[in-house]
């Protein structure tokens, strides 16, 4: 046991467990969204605020996270998160009313706050080549939003929503426990990153920051939207809405360590170019069909918008330790921080647009807008970068 503790795959096997208990905690309001409009008469921007709140404290976090995991390392910082996530998780099950049910979320979002610790911890285990592949396997652990998007209105149906909490509760603290026991931090560990000196980096921090504000703030924003959009959309139930949405959550999960893999062996640039034009091309579809939607053509929409958005994630943060070789602890709280409030503002937007027009049309064209530009800004660094960017040489150190 001794021995495979201190095994790069055993900690990331790890590192991932924990990051899946904690998206899954993170993801718990989203489902319940339509039944709690419903429940206490809200209205769409109402509603839709409520899912996005726990990503409020979750992108925020993710910047002191990442900063104390460079200091105390990433088996103490997964195992407070994990412990301390079970105490709202818990509560979600008792909340009855609609500003109890805000602050339950904001409190889950300290889960969400958990991809911050994972990218040093994982890419301390690992040689700068396989980075990219390592940390995209880690972010796989976006599937714990499937796994919430099948369980919990099944459960809730069954036995009560008091049932959930007490189910996530517990899964939140054995993972705690595991995760304590298990894992530890590589020997090698690099020093704390000072951030003021990452902050000082400018172009070649924002530049990743923007880029993950579009690709995880995409993928966070429509998993929150789709089973109250699928609702709407086709009639369907919170399960089987819920069901359907979990499908384009594996599709993301599934794309990430593929983007990390594309990146590590023909570089992220290129890969990032292919994303956002697929992304664009997906956003004009669901747009257009927005008004009279099909099931057929806005399955395939979906399904293949999370393989763009997931397989960004994953191309985004091969840069990160790249470009932050020495501190990507601090840049991955800082791009993470950017991601996450990517994914509060379009559920808000979306929910003001719907009850003011009717429609869901426009969060579509405003996705594509913000797509637009950042198709533009990796064209540009994909023909301008040095040639040690696109081979994915460390910023700061010399091509082999």
């Amino acid at each position: 046991m001794n021995r495979l503790v201190h095994r790069p795959g055993w900690n990331l096997g790890l590192a991932t467990l924990a990051f899946t208990a904690c998206f899954a905690a993170w993801s718990l309001i989203s489902p319940f969204a339509k039944s709690f409009k419903h429940e206490f008469g809200l209205d769409y921007t109402e509603a839709l605020f409520l899912t996005a709140v726990p990503v409020v404290l979750g992108s925020l976090a993710r910047v002191p996270v990442g900063w104390l995991t460079d200091r105390r390392g990433g088996r103490l910082m997964f195992s407070v998160i994990l412990a301390f996530s079970a105490i709202p998780a818990l509560l979600f099950g008792y909340a009855d009313s609609y500003w109890g049910l805000i602050g339950v979320g904001f409190l889950l979002g300290v889960a969400g706050s958990s991809f911050a610790v994972g990218v040093p911890f994982v890419a301390n285990w690992y040689q700068h080549g396989s980075q990219g592949l390592a940390v995209g396997i880690y972010g796989m652990g976006n599937v714990g939003t499937a796994i919430t998007f099948f369980s919990a209105p099944a459960i809730v149906n069954h036995w009560g929503r008091h049932a959930l909490g007490w189910i996530a509760a517990g899964m939140l603290l054995a993972v705690a426990a595991i995760t304590a026991l298990g894992a530890r931090d590589a020997a090698d560990r690099r020093p704390p990153a000072h951030y003021r000196e990452v902050l000082h980096a400018g172009w070649r921090l924002w530049r990743l920051a923007f880029f993950y504000f579009i690709t995880f703030g995409g993928f966070v924003a429509l998993f929150l939207l789709m089973p109250t959009l699928l609702q709407d959309w086709f009639g369907y139930s919170k399960g089987e809405a819920s069901a359907k949405a979990a499908g384009f959550v594996i599709a993301a999960t599934l794309a990430r360590p593929v983007g990390g893999w594309l990146s590590d062996n023909y570089g992220a640039y290129p890969v990032l170019v292919l994303v956002f034009a697929g992304i664009a091309i997906d956003a004009a579809v669901l747009a257009t069909l927005a008004p009279a939607p099909r099931i057929v053509p806005v399955s395939i929409a979906c399904l293949t918008l999370g393989c763009f958005l997931g397989a960004g994630n994953g191309a985004v943060f091969k840069l990160v330790p790249q470009e932050f070789p020495d501190n990507a602890g601090a840049a991955g709280g800082i791009v993470g921080a950017a991601g996450g409030l990517g994914g509060f503002f379009p559920p808000v937007f979306v929910g003001l647009v719907k009850d003011a027009e009717g429609t869901y049309t426009y969060g579509f064209v405003g996705l594509l807008v913000f797509v637009g530009v950042s198709l533009a800004i990796a064209v540009w660094l994909l023909r301008t970068a040095p040639a040690s960017e696109l081979r994915g040489t460390p910023h700061g150190q010399a091509s082999a």
